[in-house]
């Protein structure tokens, strides 16, 4: 829980983004709520994994230019907890393209509630499948 500065417990060390300024285009943005976290108040991972697959299939749809599936997950790096009332930062830039693949990494930031602060909580590497009407895979316009 926050402290009246603002500040929770164990937040200390975050005094400035790691690694800068995000990577790739903003996807989604979207507020972590209680209905997303445990009872400490943590919310949970695979809620974050949610939000960064979207993130990440937003990229992957535009380029495939239709349908994709996510086929993995890759590289996933957990560096902070987002907490209620976060408002979660989903950037997201296209890292390959293959045939029929194409992979996403995906960065999510947090801006802490009633803080300027913002972190990188999390990256990761998200492969989705160009996929058809009868779901099978099919190649990415232009390759």
């Amino acid at each position: 829980m926050p402290d009246r500065s603002g500040q929770r417990a164990g937040d200390e060390h975050e005094t400035a983004a790691p690694d800068g300024a995000p990577s790739g285009e903003l996807s989604i943005r979207t507020v972590a709520m209680p209905a997303d976290a445990n009872p400490s108040g943590d919310i949970f991972g695979g809620w974050l994994l949610s939000q960064m697959d979207v993130a990440g299939g937003i990229i992957a749809h535009r380029i495939a230019q239709g349908r994709t599936a996510t086929v993995a997950v890759d590289a996933m790096k957990f560096h902070l907890p987002v907490f209620i009332g976060d408002v979660l930062c989903c950037y997201a830039a296209v890292e390959r393209v293959g045939r029929t693949s194409i992979a996403v990494r995906v960065e999510a930031w947090a801006e802490r509630r009633n803080s300027t602060l913002r972190v990188k909580v999390t990256e990761g590497v998200f492969t989705y499948v160009a996929i058809d009407e009868q779901r099978r895979p099919r190649p990415v316009p232009g390759r």
